[in-house]
């Protein structure tokens, strides 16, 4: 099933690409790749939820906020190349700012993580990285990035 079609089903809109916030495009193809810039959990522009995950934002919310992080990497992917081009997601790489003590990262990036696979099936398995950092720009909970194959 396409994956626009696919989203149709789930009832899922892709949103407007996010503007980026320094000297940067959203997304980029080389050859048959095409790698997103670090996408933050906005919508029409502004932060769903902002602080430390395991302080101000609790790890549910933080999973939330990397879903919406990865539409946002679709959307930034769809604008470049067109969403049923997409034949593989390769990579997912998401950045948590995480309070002190916190050791959740992979269960906030399975908000992503289970998108991708809601969305895409078994093309929607990758490979991925989960890190704690102590900043995010604007002092979003979670940033996510991909890679994805294209036709």
């Amino acid at each position: 099933m396409a994956a626009s079609a696919r989203l149709a089903e789930l009832g899922i809109t892709l949103p407007a690409v996010a503007v980026p916030l320094a000297s940067y495009v959203p997304a980029v193809r080389t050859g048959n790749l095409v790698y997103t810039s670090g996408q933050l959990p906005t919508v029409s522009g502004k932060l769903t939820h902002d602080g430390k995950v395991g302080a101000e934002v609790t790890p549910e919310d933080a999973k939330v906020a990397a879903r919406t992080c990865a539409l946002n990497a679709l959307a930034a992917i769809d604008s470049v190349v067109g969403i049923d081009n997409v034949t593989r997601v390769v990579k997912v790489v998401g950045f948590v700012a995480s309070a002190p003590g916190f050791t959740g990262q992979p269960g906030v990036v399975n908000g992503a993580s289970e998108l991708l696979g809601e969305v895409f099936g078994e093309a929607g398995v990758h490979a991925r990285s989960a890190v704690g950092v102590s900043e995010l720009p604007l002092d979003a909970p979670v940033e996510v990035e991909l890679i994805v194959e294209v036709a």
